[in-house]
């Protein structure tokens, strides 16, 4: 008896992560007022992107929204709080309503549920044969210097000897 009480109490507790992973609910969106607004995270609010207010979830989560009714989904964001009146659970920008289909009905019934990212298999590129290059030196190995890096003198010394020759001091 105390193992099925157990095994009870597992299923249950492990069918609580279910019940929240997903809500019903009614959806309203945001007015055209709204738009350029700051929200609750700091974030401004524009409708043409797709943002969302939650009561609960951490703002900067991506949250599935899907309408029942046509079968339409939309990712959005979690920018701002609310929204604040009983019964809806989640208030979209006009953007998220149109893709949802709930722009002309006002207020709709939507499921929600965290939207978690498709996990990036990582692969190991394909070997390429990598070519030998064969690199020379700018040096000559003869030792034959260049006349363009041969040391020349520097200009205060040739104005020095020109100098001297105009002076006659030249020995």
């Amino acid at each position: 008896m105390q193992k099925f009480l157990i095994a009870l109490l597992i299923i249950w507790l492990g069918g609580l992560d279910i019940a929240f992973a997903q809500q019903k609910g009614k959806a309203t969106f945001y007015t055209r007022k709204w738009d350029g607004r700051k929200t609750a995270s700091g974030e401004r609010l524009y409708n043409d992107s797709l943002v969302c207010a939650h009561k609960t979830h951490k703002f900067g989560t991506l949250l599935l929204v899907k309408n029942p009714a046509n079968g339409k989904e939309v990712v959005v964001k979690v920018i701002d709080r609310g929204p604040y009146v009983k019964g809806r659970i989640i208030d979209l920008s006009i953007r998220a309503a149109r893709e949802l289909g709930i722009l002309n009905q006002g207020v709709a019934v939507v499921e929600v549920s965290v939207y978690k990212k498709p996990t990036e298999v990582p692969y190991r590129p394909e070997e390429m044969e990598i070519p030998e290059i064969e690199i020379e030196t700018t040096v000559p190995s003869n030792g034959i210097i260049p006349q363009w890096q041969e040391e020349q003198p520097s200009r205060t010394d040739s104005v020095g000897i020109q100098k001297k020759r105009e002076k006659g001091h030249e020995k």
